[in-house]
């Protein structure tokens, strides 16, 4: 009796699944096969885009279609190349080596990290190397138990939605070729890496933050940002130390995601050495975290507006802000001060990329610590976007509790809080569809004055506090968000979510 394949399919950032169980070896090699398949059919747009790149042809050209057909009758697969990388999860080594042999055995030229290396570097290496793609093997953020199979395009950045379907349906159309791997492009990958640093080092004012006499308390969760930000503070009178650094693939016993109840270790560090602030990256280093002076930690709804803050007023930059479905009401006030133009997507950071590849985007967020700038690749990078948030606290010569403060006084006082309610996936997304298409018209004696379903239901009040809720397309998770006008209400707010939630 022949087994059924298990179903492959793409949530907001790739496929994840539990290891041993869909995660298999078996089931990357598909998966990874399907992305040759991809990349093969589509090898003359990435030659055309190197071409230009390297200035040989014009964009015009490139877009009159003359030079695709060439290409796709005259050059072989060989001539593309595909990074591979991974974190520190149980067994991403091996199943990134597994990946990059059945890419090598469909004619790719591979690049290879040896080690554990961050998200963001990878994506950053795709596009130094001027490489077809790439694969990450990360589950980010999702508990110890899972993996996952991220894939980078081109530019730098996570896939398209167009992209990952057309993979997606492409699973399981050719049986995996594999052959052992002959070369693995370390030298180019150093090479690499070292831009990505020439790149952060300018992107930062470095010598500023090197040079105050601040405080700061680091924690990589025990992912795969290991020692990277403090690589480029230490030496001088900056007082960095980085906690959680070594390679745990259990996570200490929390899931890697920078958020109030797995940042226990980061919050007390902060408060026994009375830091200034408290730095944190995820599983796979492409989001970041903060805690304050205080100790208690700052949600994307406090980091994000004072990031724009600081890129609009401090840095006199400018361009387009995107917010994801759930980012903050902040936003829209703060772009609305500074006449920049305001978009709002989807969850999942491929939208934002999306937008950063098309119009000029200063600054795109979401609300679980994606963000990407200006001037970087269109990718999250947990470890610049550390080193920014460190800037502007170093810049505002203040502690991010008083810089906090500030900015409500400014621009209105809101608090955000999630929680995630654990729920078998079509149930939570019938739950979903049901809010959505018939909204309560009252929360908690509040009047429900709008509903939006752009990704999930969200009822919008008269002060524009809103309660959202979205079945998660990588595990069984529904997530139910606030932001509101004060804790309290917010809170509130969020009790009556999860009541709803059990009806």
């Amino acid at each position: 009796m022949t087994v059924p394949l298990a179903p492959i399919r793409f949530g907001t950032d790739g496929w994840r699944a539990v290891i041993a169980r869909e995660f298999t070896f078996a089931n990357v090699e598909r998966v990874a096969q399907a992305y040759a398949d991809y990349l093969a059919s589509h090898r003359e747009d990435s030659l055309v885009k190197q071409l230009v790149d390297v200035e040989q042809i014009s964009k015009e050209e490139a877009e009159s279609g003359l030079f695709g057909n060439v290409i796709r009758k005259a050059v072989p697969a060989s001539s593309l190349r595909v990074v591979v990388g991974n974190d520190r999860r149980f067994l991403s080594e091996q199943f990134a080596h597994r990946a990059a042999e059945v890419l090598f055995g469909n004619g790719f030229q591979i690049a290879l990290f040896q080690e554990p290396a961050p998200t963001p570097l990878i994506s950053w290496a795709v596009k130094n190397l001027g490489a077809a793609g790439g694969v990450v093997i990360t589950a980010s953020h999702n508990p110890p138990d899972f993996n996952g199979f991220k894939i980078k395009a081109s530019w730098g950045g996570s896939a398209s939605p167009e992209i990952t379907s057309a993979v997606e349906k492409l699973v399981d159309a050719n049986a995996p070729k594999r052959s052992d791997l002959l070369v693995s492009g370390g030298d180019l990958l150093q090479s690499a890496t070292d831009s990505y640093r020439s790149q952060v080092r300018s992107y930062i004012d470095i010598d500023r933050l090197r040079n105050s006499e601040a405080r700061v308390i680091v924690d990589p969760m025990h992912g795969s940002g290991g020692s990277w930000v403090e690589s480029f503070l230490s030496g001088a009178s900056i007082n960095v130390e980085t906690i959680r650094c070594n390679r745990d693939p259990l996570f200490g016993g929390v899931n890697p995601e920078p958020i109030d109840r797995n940042l226990g270790a980061l919050k007390q560090r902060v408060l026994e050495t009375k830091a200034l602030v408290g730095l944190a990256t995820d599983g796979d280093a492409d989001r970041v975290g903060a805690v304050d002076d205080r100790g208690e930690t700052m949600t994307m709804h406090d980091v994000v507006p004072l990031l724009l803050l600081h890129l609009a007023r401090n840095r006199k930059m400018s361009g387009g802000v995107v917010r994801t479905f759930s980012q903050s009401v902040l936003l829209k006030r703060i772009a609305a001060a500074h006449n920049l133009k305001l978009y709002e997507t989807p969850i999942g950071f491929k939208y934002i990329a999306d937008l950063m590849l098309k119009d000029d985007i200063l600054l795109g967020a979401e609300e679980s610590g994606g963000i990407g700038v200006k001037g970087h690749i269109p990718e999250r990078d947990g470890i610049l976007n550390s080193l920014l948030f460190l800037e502007a606290v170093i810049r505002a010569g203040k502690p991010p509790s008083e810089m906090l403060k500030d900015l409500h006084r400014e621009f209105g006082e809101f608090h955000f809080g999630r929680r995630d309610r654990q729920i078998e996936v079509q149930r939570g997304m019938d739950l979903v569809a049901r809010l959505a298409s018939s909204p309560p018209t009252k929360v908690g004696g509040y009047e429900v004055k709008n509903a939006e379903n752009l990704d999930g239901a969200k009822l919008i009040f008269e002060d524009e506090s809103w309660l959202l809720f979205r079945q998660s397309g990588t595990e069984p998770v529904l997530r139910i968000y606030s932001e509101a006008t004060s804790v309290e209400k917010m809170q509130m707010l969020l009790d009556q979510g999860q009541k709803l939630a059990e009806n």
